[in-house]
C-alpha cells in the first residue's frame, strides 16, 4: 500500500503521514516522532527504551550519579591546582616590587 492512499493505524479516519520503520504500520502526524534519526511510532518508542534500559543490567541506574560525582571532583582538583599556584607565588610580587613604576624607587 502506498503512503498516498493509507490512513493511520491509531486514527483510521486520519490520512497517513509516515511509516513507521519499526513495526511497518502507517501512523499521523500525531502518532509518530523521529527519534535518531527514524521516524517511530510511540508503541515502538516506548520498546526501544525499555530495551535500552533493560540492556544497561541491574545498576545502570548508579551510571548518572558516579558520572556526577566524577564532575564535582574534576572541578574541585582544578581548584585546588590553582589554588597551590597561587600560594607558590613568592610574597614580593604580592608586595609591590615586582609592580613599581619606572622611575620610582622601591
Amino acid at each position: 500500500m502506498s503512503l498516498a492512499r493509507a490512513r493511520c493505524f491509531r486514527h483510521p479516519l486520519r490520512e497517513a503521514a509516515a511509516l513507521c520503520l519499526a513495526c511497518r504500520r502507517f501512523y499521523c502526524r500525531e502518532c509518530v516522532t523521529e527519534h535518531e534519526g527514524r521516524v517511530l511510532c510511540a508503541a515502538c518508542l516506548v520498546a526501544r527504551a525499555e530495551r535500552t534500559r533493560r540492556q544497561r543490567g541491574p545498576l545502570g541506574w548508579l551510571a548518572a550519579p558516579c558520572q556526577l560525582l566524577l564532575g564535582v571532583l574534576l572541578l574541585w582538583l582544578c581548584f585546588f591546582a590553582l589554588g597551590q599556584a597561587l600560594v607558590a607565588i613568592p610574597s614580593s610580587f604580592h608586595e609591590g616590587e615586582v609592580w613599581t613604576r619606572p622611575g620610582e624607587g622601591g
